[in-house]
């Protein structure tokens, strides 16, 4: 069993579908400004988890990995947008600056797949989530937040989750 940060905990997700529904749980405690860096090999779900993310955040579009477009935005109906950068492809901090991540956050939340390859060009606060390869279907997720507003969007969505 790992050690994890204080706040953090971690979930084990049965099926894409568990794990979608972990994601709609976040995405429905976000806001502009927030950031989630989503850490886990190819094929861990972090794609999965963001489709959930989108649908609990309240936008309609189907979402897929910006792997080849590096930033996907999502709309909902109030005008805010959901970014989804996938940093794979960034060689450094400098080019995700380029991507004017400031700019991003200000218009709606943020979730950042490969997030190490950029770390220093993102704010210290923000939630970091590792997700781990079980099997076809089960995936663990640690949940570990960096900062007072993260700490309290972990301690909801733990307390929702395991029904507390």
């Amino acid at each position: 069993m790992p050690i994890l940060r204080a706040g953090a905990f971690e979930i084990f997700s049965n099926s894409p579908e568990q794990t979608r529904r972990m994601g709609m749980q976040l995405g429905s405690r976000l806001q502009a400004g927030d950031l989630v860096c989503l850490e886990g090999e190819l094929g861990s779900g972090k794609t999965t988890l963001t489709q959930g993310v989108a649908a609990g955040w309240g936008s309609a579009e189907a979402v897929t990995s910006p792997t080849f477009v590096l930033v996907n935005v999502y709309a909902r109906p109030d005008g805010q947008q959901l970014a989804h950068l996938d940093a794979y492809r960034l060689n450094s901090a400098e080019d995700a600056q380029a991507l004017d991540l400031d700019h991003l956050l200000a218009k709606g939340p943020m979730l950042v797949e490969w997030p190490g390859r950029i770390e220093p060009a993102l704010p210290a606060e923000r939630l970091w989530i590792k997700l781990f390869w079980i099997d076809e279907d089960r995936r663990r997720l640690e949940i570990s937040p960096q900062g007072e507003r993260y700490q309290a969007i972990a301690s909801s969505l733990r307390d929702s989750v395991f029904g507390l």
